[in-house]
């Protein structure tokens, strides 16, 4: 290499960080060393410390940095933007920390940076310092650091003192918007998002992609499909219509809101699809029950030329679960393979799944001990799967597992409506009673519907119809039609016909249009040989079906 000047190395070290070029960064690292007196001006150090750091280089960038005897807070800035660049968070503050001991002073680039890694960390008291920091320094009054401080606190769960710094910022740039827009969804707040756009467009604000897709997560969140339309006319308004990030959002949005023909409507007239673009309508598909659809979607996606992303395989997997299409799912997990996403943790949860709903419990158990880690939906797959299959006792040993072995997960409504659903299917009523009565104590859990309804087909299928009835009657909430079923399905199987005929009135008053109940009834008094009330049931059935027609 020629002899360059110190201005054209630190533009080949930038032409490295901008290429991603690992080699031609320590080339010129090299060529520096060679060269240049020791120790490297300060600007040069700088430019690597920048590089290394960002190219994820972290014992290079720090190496350098420590050879640098004129440190500055630019030198510390570039070694702190980089670890949190690559999620380094811990370093991050680490370096922050060192940097103090050093009587370096943080600038207005340097505390976004710090007050992202507590917000990543979840370090609501290094937040705070933090903050201190900035009102001692006098760097809170600007933009980017009061953005990142309030960002910060939305993060670590401290919505009274994220308030406070949001209504105390003297200016507000539009990423300072989005952020409470942002932050108010993912905190379960879709209305107070709503009503910051609303403020937002009354200050004169003009929003982004960003800004809609926020209010469009606000709006699904709420189901309120008509404010959602509304916006849909103002993006296309303010010159959005084309916006590809946008109309994703609204796929998503409508999915949501489950206009699934909308969604497609939507995709239809986005010029240049992205992979978010597939995935967005494929997912809406899956939510609608559309699980066909879906996987004609995906067919296509691969037709042309779409690769594979860890969601849009989740999501084309549930949807052969909906479908219990195994080839089709063998067929996905394949391409999983090649795409390299089979290790992602919500793709190996979708395996699961997958393979327990389509009867391959075998397939279900490799996807399940393969992956790398779990999670509860993981767990709950499994469980699933076994007591949708039938091998209730090995759903009950993984439950057991799951709850005193892995202390780390613990099992939300769903696992619990498994494990009930296991023990009936298992004829084990002191279990499933034992679980059950223990769910809000030892679970935190408050029993639902699907929960008392998993406990009366329990005692039902034990032939305890008359205490199934019972529990029914000291339930504190309203009995539904799943759990009106189950009794009726007991009674059934055990020709308890009295009892059937209280099950059967209740069911067609909540669902006075369903034939199939009428059916059950009338089927369960011909068994017991009682043909004038079967009879009687066959004309209501009759008459039910008239009024369908008629209306």
């Amino acid at each position: 290499m020629p002899f360059l000047t110190p201005n054209s190395l630190a533009y080949l070290v930038q032409s490295a960080l901008s290429t991603q070029s690992t080699r031609l960064g320590r080339a010129a690292h090299a060529q520096m060393i060679r060269t240049l007196d020791a120790p490297l001006p300060s600007f040069l150090s700088n430019h690597l410390v920048n590089m290394y750091s960002k190219l994820d280089l972290a014992d290079s960038a720090q190496l350098v940095l420590q050879l640098n005897p004129s440190r500055s807070v630019v030198t510390w800035t570039a070694l702190i933007a980089g670890s949190v660049q690559n999620g380094h968070f811990a370093s991050a503050i680490l370096h922050f920390a060192n940097m103090l001991r050093e009587s370096v002073q943080p600038n207005d680039f340097t505390f976004p940076c710090a007050f992202k890694a507590s917000g990543s960390l979840r370090l609501p008291a290094t937040g705070k310092q933090v903050h201190a920091l900035a009102v001692k320094a006098g760097q809170i009054c600007d933009v980017f650091v009061g953005c990142s401080a309030f960002d910060m606190y939305c993060k670590t769960g401290l919505r009274d003192e994220a308030r406070k710094v949001f209504d105390e910022m003297p200016e507000r740039n539009l990423a300072t918007w989005n952020a409470y827009m942002s932050n108010a969804v993912l905190d379960g707040r879709p209305l107070n998002a709503v009503y910051k756009f609303i403020e937002f467009l009354r200050a004169g604000g003009e929003p982004n992609s960003i800004t809609f897709c926020a209010f469009l997560n606000a709006c699904s969140d709420t189901s309120n499909l008509e404010l959602g339309r509304q916006l849909h006319g103002f993006v296309m308004r303010c010159g959005f219509g084309k916006d590809v990030s946008v109309l994703n959002g609204l796929i998503d949005f409508y999915g949501k809101c489950r206009e699934v023909g909308t969604s497609m409507m939507v995709f239809d007239t986005i010029d240049k699809r992205n992979d978010v673009s597939w995935c967005s309508l494929v997912a809406a598909c899956v939510q609608n029950d559309e699980e066909e659809m879906a996987c004609e979607l995906f067919l296509r996606a691969r037709k042309e030329g779409v690769e594979p992303t860890d969601f849009m395989v989740s999501s084309v997997l549930s949807a052969c679960s909906g479908l219990a299409w195994l080839e089709q799912g063998r067929s996905v997990h394949a391409i999983a393979v090649k795409a390299c996403v089979e290790g992602n943790l919500f793709v190996g949860s979708a395996l699961v799944d997958m393979y327990g709903k389509c009867g391959s419990i075998e397939d279900a158990e490799r996807a399940f001990n393969g992956m790398p880690s779990r999670n509860l939906i993981s767990w709950n797959a499994m469980v699933g799967g076994y007591a949708h299959q039938g091998h209730a006792n090995m759903a009950l040993a993984l439950f057991e597992e799951m709850t005193v072995r892995s202390h780390e997960v613990k099992p939300n409504y769903v696992t619990l409506v498994c494990v009930l659903s296991a023990c009936s299917r298992a004829g084990a009523v002191e279990t499933g009673k034992q679980i059950f009565e223990s769910m809000k104590a030892k679970y935190g859990i408050e029993p639902g519907a699907e929960h008392y309804a998993c406990v009366v087909d329990l005692l039902g299928r034990a032939g305890m119809v008359e205490r199934a009835y019972e529990f029914i009657t000291k339930m504190p909430i309203r009995p539904t039609i799943s759990i009106w079923g189950a009794l009726l399905g007991a009674c059934k199987l055990y020709r308890k016909t009295e009892l059937g005929r209280v099950a059967a009135d209740k069911l067609f008053e909540l669902d006075p249009k369903d034939s199939g109940n009428h059916v059950v009834l009338s089927n369960m008094f011909a068994a017991a040989g009682r043909w004038e009330e079967a009879t009687v049931v066959r004309k209501e059935m009759k008459d039910v079906g008239i009024k369908k027609v008629v209306e």
